[in-house]
């Protein structure tokens, strides 16, 4: 599939291309640049005005076959020379604001990450070599439309308003990519922390994590965290960064994976275990029949439908919940308090541990 490149590529690409122009006095066509990862690449502008003393320059975002809401972007800088030395960096429209701690970055700076920061100062000051001795400037980031965009995201819960998020480690967008979701998550659980939230509802998703939401209406809102397949990888940081308690709310596909000691569970990468499943059956009172039956059963789905059909009915939830309890414990070597919960399609709870039973 095909690459892209992240909107701090972009920003710092549209931040050379504008102090080139005041630099040189010129407009361009176009503009090459390093990319954090080494890279050297040529972007085409989207715009690029001379009016001295500013320079507006802008770079449109290929997010590749990424499905980002920012594909398509227009990453705009504008720069002003001044007569001090170093590089100033502010967010103007479209640019997110940071209200919460937790995210590496200042309450009320834009949300420019890190590394995007200094390949933009890194590539202004790469021009600004040319400049007279003692030559700095003012660099304002902007995104037209982009406002609407942070709606798509989930900054408005990290405490990122106004805006999106100019980001980016390598400069490279990969199509689907799991490092970029594994580090929101651990974003997403350090805001939380530093928010002082001590027990997080985590969640495979949003249909989930709206059933966790009805279930724990005590919880903030930034308290609850979706983490996809990425179980193991949520509870190892839950436990480095000293959270009391996780609440683990899911469907019984997901949770009997877990169950089974996947801490990764994405589809591709594990299956079902139907013996498992019916060796938990067996745990609450599943006769040798209901036990032979979910062994041959279609899906965790099905196993479920053959548990609820069983007179008297075998509350295989709770014995999964315990199951992805122990597991889950082992995993973060007891430094971390879980309990699960399952819920049905329609956000029924089905099952939880500690507690048992059924609503």
């Amino acid at each position: 599939m095909r690459t892209g490149f992240t909107t701090g590529a972009c920003a710092a690409a549209a931040a050379k291309a504008a102090t080139r122009c005041l630099v040189r006095g010129m407009t361009l066509a176009e503009i090459d640049t390093t990319l954090p990862n080494g890279t050297r690449v040529t972007f085409a502008l989207g715009r690029c005005q001379l009016a001295p003393p500013l320079a507006t320059c802008s770079v449109v975002k290929d997010a590749g076959d990424d499905p980002d809401c920012t594909h398509g972007a227009e990453l705009t800088a504008t720069v002003e020379l001044r007569a001090a030395p170093g590089v100033e960096l502010r967010g103007g429209a479209g640019v997110a604001t940071v209200t919460k701690p937790g995210l590496g970055l200042e309450v009320g700076a834009p949300a420019i990450n890190p590394v995007p920061r200094r390949n933009i100062t890194e590539m202004v000051e790469e021009e600004l070599a040319a400049a007279p001795p003692g030559t700095g400037a003012v660099v304002t980031i902007s995104v037209p439309g982009g406002e609407e965009m942070g709606k798509e995201t989930l900054n408005a819960r990290l405490g990122l308003l106004g805006g999106i998020s100019i980001l980016g480690t390598t400069g490279i967008v990969r199509p689907y990519s799991t490092a970029a979701f594994r580090a929101s998550i651990i974003q997403s659980i350090d805001v939380a922390r530093e928010r002082g939230q001590r027990a997080l509802a985590v969640t495979t998703g949003g249909k989930s994590e709206a059933y966790a939401m009805r279930l724990h209406p005590e919880l903030a809102e930034e308290a609850f965290i979706q983490v996809g397949d990425f179980w193991g990888a949520t509870l190892k940081h839950c436990a480095r960064r000293g959270v009391p308690r996780v609440i683990i709310v899911g469907m019984i596909g997901k949770l009997s994976k877990m169950a089974d000691g996947k801490m990764q569970t994405h589809a591709a990468g594990s299956e079902v275990n139907r013996a498992l499943l019916a060796e938990l059956a067996a745990s609450a009172g599943a006769p040798a029949e209901l036990q032979q039956a979910i062994r041959a059963a279609n899906t965790a789905r099905h196993v479920l439908e053959l548990c609820a059909a069983q007179a008297p009915r075998v509350d295989i939830a709770a014995a999964v919940c315990r199951r992805v309890v122990e597991v889950g414990r082992r995993h973060v070597e007891s430094k971390v308090e879980i309990s699960a919960e399952m819920v049905d399609f329609d956000g029924a709870l089905l099952g939880r541990h500690p507690g048992g039973g059924h609503e």
